[in-house]
């Protein structure tokens, strides 16, 4: 069989898996942003350790390598490009807010618009990771280890950014009755365009994983008692 199927590979195609299923589950009929969001929590997970995983294989070829570096950009715009907007979806469809927003009289305009920002972010999310591809491959021919910034905001933030607003807005529906689903969509927007804006940003080290890793369990944890206890 073409492709690698080592050790080193193995969570990058678990995340695909994983954003996979919470694509399908976020846009049937039954699904719910809830549970593509701990899919989506899964893949973040993934991609904290992939690429430790992949550098403790000392021989690895140049051929493996940068068939490493494309499936890693491959798996991200699934996990990281696509399923957030399937979420998005979602909440059109279970949001009262966006329900709202899309039968008023300017309904339709409304719905062009956020379907407009989430092929923005798509869009957005797949520029940046092509030009990463190209840069790093670059970068590695003259350097050795893993990179210390991030030029923009990286794709895989998602994972952090996203689940975070849904939280936001369970927590202000249950105890304030207010549904802020329509704010996901201005992050979105504004997250798309930090894709691909030309600002430093600093790696996150190993005791910063750790934390976010640690924080994403808790919003899963909330986030599957809210499905199960309440469905919304």
């Amino acid at each position: 069989m073409i492709g690698y199927y080592n050790y080193t590979m193995f969570l990058t195609y678990i995340s695909l898996v994983s954003a996979s299923l919470g694509i399908v589950i976020a846009l049937t009929g039954g699904g719910h942003p809830y549970i593509g969001m701990c899919f989506l929590l899964l893949c973040g997970l993934c991609d904290a350790f992939d690429g430790k995983v992949a550098r403790l294989k000392k021989d690895r070829s140049v051929t493996e390598k940068k068939f490493g570096i494309q499936v890693d950009s491959l798996s991200d715009i699934v996990a990281f490009g696509v399923l957030p907007i399937c979420i998005g979806a979602a909440l059109m469809r279970t949001s009262e807010a966006l329900q709202k927003i899309q039968s008023g009289t300017a309904g339709m305009f409304f719905t062009v618009l956020l379907f407009a920002i989430m092929t923005l972010y798509t869009l957005m999310a797949l520029i940046r990771l092509a030009y990463f591809n190209v840069t790093e491959e670059e970068r590695q021919n003259t350097e050795e280890g893993a990179r210390k910034y991030y030029l923009g905001l990286p794709v895989t933030s998602a994972a952090i950014i996203f689940p975070t607003v849904l939280l936001i807005n369970y927590l202000c529906l249950k105890f304030k009755n207010v549904d802020l689903a329509p704010i996901y969509f201005v992050i979105l927007g504004v997250t798309a365009l930090a894709f691909v804006l030309k600002f430093q940003l600093k790696k996150p080290g190993l005791k910063a994983i750790l934390a976010m890793i640690a924080f994403g369990a808790v919003e899963g944890i909330i986030m599957i008692i809210a499905y199960a206890n309440f469905g919304r």
